[in-house]
């Protein structure tokens, strides 16, 4: 069963997608979308829902040990495609999805790969927190369990009580660690599901609108905590706030109607736009 905030933002790129396949011809990118020694390549990524085309001919690099967001209007297909990076969009019936996505060099789409350890290193935050029905400490020791990632007690404790500090709340926490993950505050329990992911050793953490649930003090928290992790992963974030772009991401990726249309520097991306839909966007003038 998907998460509550995939089920949602499937819908809304599915939606919205429907105009990306009458928009016309392709808009070609501009800007940077290639890096040097990326973690992730993606070259030619298409995405179609039935009949639909969401996500047009896509080509970027995901950097390492660096935040790049993704804006753009609603249902613009950037939350399908960074469901493309784990596959998550096998879920969705009628989703085809075309292209190379590499990991490390590793096509993720070969007939050989398992999806489940690929999930583990390519993990998900979704937009609202979504904790298991279980324990503070059972939500982060899930994935290290079916992982296999522990031996013993001993073990599978360290990881949850590392995994709750590189997610800020291993304080608030550690003295009800037998307290029902539902029982935090919607800001804690986002921490938790960043914990859950990291228990189990990403490589790239994909956040899809983490923080469009929360109020401004625990948005705080979770950009303070985004800017901690990049040096240890590589980050995709999708956000509709400009401003939070701006204040986490080391690059920006600007989607229109399927198409992306730039990537660059962050702070070049919002003050010296390339191409003019990003401009308008960036502006004001639609979106």
């Amino acid at each position: 069963m998907k998460p509550a905030g995939e089920v949602a933002t499937a819908r809304e790129d599915r939606s919205t997608a429907s105009d990306a396949s009458g928009a016309g011809r392709k808009e070609s990118t501009v800007g940077q979308p290639f890096v040097g020694n990326p973690r992730m390549t993606c070259r030619g990524v298409n995405v179609y829902y039935s009949q639909t085309h969401a996500v047009r001919d896509v080509s970027l690099d995901i950097g390492r040990n660096q935040v790049i967001a993704m804006i753009g209007p609603s249902g613009c297909g950037k939350s399908t495609f960074i469901r493309c990076f784990n596959r998550m969009n096998d879920t969705i019936e009628g989703c085809r999805v075309s292209g190379k996505i590499l990991l490390d060099g590793q096509d993720i789409y070969a007939r050989n790969v398992d999806v489940v350890p690929l999930r583990a290193q390519v993990g998900m935050v979704f937009q609202k927190p979504n904790p298991f029905p279980k324990s503070i400490y059972d939500n982060v020791a899930y994935g290290p369990k079916i992982h296999g990632l522990a031996r013993t007690r001993s073990e599978l404790d360290e990881i949850v009580e590392t995994s709750l500090r590189k997610a800020g709340l291993w304080e608030e926490v550690k003295d009800q660690l037998s307290h029902p993950g539902t029982s935090l505050s919607g800001g804690q329990q986002q921490r938790l599901c960043i914990a859950r992911t990291i228990a189990v050793g990403p490589e790239v953490i994909l956040m899809d609108e983490p923080c469009s649930a929360l109020d401004p003090i625990a948005t705080g928290k979770i950009e303070e905590l985004i800017d901690d992790l990049r040096r240890q992963y590589s980050i995709v974030i999708v956000t509709h706030s400009m401003q939070q772009a701006a204040r986490v991401s080391q690059r920006t990726a600007y989607f229109h109607l399927g198409d992306l249309i730039e990537v660059g520097h962050t702070e070049q991306v919002f003050t010296a736009p390339r191409h003019k839909l990003t401009q308008d966007y960036i502006t004001g003038r639609f979106g």
